[in-house]
């Protein structure tokens, strides 16, 4: 049997990634000082990669899959195919410059740009038209300016450690988030397809999963009627309880319509309503 070899980040977006194929099944057990996690199925073969590298390296067909942010593939320009958006790790890619830089200042000098986003930069101060040298940087970026840049382009979750090195958001470049992204040879292999298909759908059913609840409560016959339009993801399941004394339903819901929807169960006269986490939901 042919293995699945899949790339995984190293970083901020490793616990994320392990955590995800933990919840689908397969724990993932990484030794100290090692490169080559189990995943702890036969047919999937890991490597530990920094997410800078994924792109290039389905590209050319040394891996099948792989993980990292949507960033990187535009960075890298590599041809892969996505397979999902995962949603984690969710960043801009921003310019920012010192607070006391104002567009005349910016369209006056030839500007010193600081940045690991060396591809998206170009793009993106062209279509300004700004002057530039681009200075590549091999992390901490932000504390570049103003001795040694007047502007960074960088990834950012809330602005935050910008505003701390005192610097101000101009634009935003781009939006990122973790993709499983996928090989074409990988995919043109019925086999790894196959398989690629499976964990897509392994993987939805936990990210489905973590989004919702199950509600699950006694109706009483005579309320009924007024509980009939519960939501859910198709319709209640419902069974009647014994004597005759009403119904047992389970409904999946959004954890974030809980908060108002129990309350409203109640006054309509649900009893014993019991709200526990889904693991997976597969549609």
């Amino acid at each position: 049997m042919e293995k699945l070899r899949i790339l995984i980040p190293k970083g901020r977006i490793f616990d994320n990634v392990s955590r995800l194929f933990a919840e689908a099944g397969f724990p993932v057990a990484l030794a100290d000082r090692t490169y080559r996690p189990s995943l702890g199925a036969p047919w999937l073969d890991a490597k530990i990669m920094k997410p800078q590298n994924v792109g290039e390296l389905l590209e050319i067909g040394s891996h099948d899959a792989g993980f990292t942010g949507i960033d990187w593939i535009k960075e890298s320009g590599a041809d892969v195919e996505e397979a999902l958006d995962l949603g984690f790790d969710k960043v801009r890619i921003v310019a920012a410059v010192p607070q006391d830089y104002n567009e005349e200042k910016l369209r006056s000098k030839k500007l010193v740009v600081a940045t690991e986003y060396v591809n998206i930069s170009e793009t993106w101060l062209k279509s300004c038209g700004y002057q530039y040298r681009i200075l590549r940087t091999y992390g901490a970026t932000e504390v570049f300016p103003p001795d040694d840049a007047d502007m960074i382009i960088d990834n950012t979750s809330s602005g935050q450690t910008l505003k701390d090195n005192g610097l101000k958001i101009i634009g935003t470049l781009l939006e990122s988030s973790t993709r499983f992204v996928v090989s074409h040879s990988a995919m043109k292999n019925r086999e790894k397809r196959s398989r690629i298909e499976e964990l897509v759908m392994l993987f939805k059913a936990v990210l489905d999963g973590r989004e919702r609840v199950m509600l699950e409560m006694n109706i009483p016959k005579e309320q009924f009627e007024s509980l009939a339009s519960l939501p859910a993801m198709r319709s209640p399941t419902v069974a009647e309880l014994l004597g005759d004394a009403g119904f047992a339903v389970k409904i999946a819901v959004k954890k974030h319509d809980v908060p108002e929807l129990i309350p409203k169960l109640k006054k309509l006269g649900a009893l014993d309503i019991v709200e526990y986490d889904l693991r997976k939901v597969v549609v």
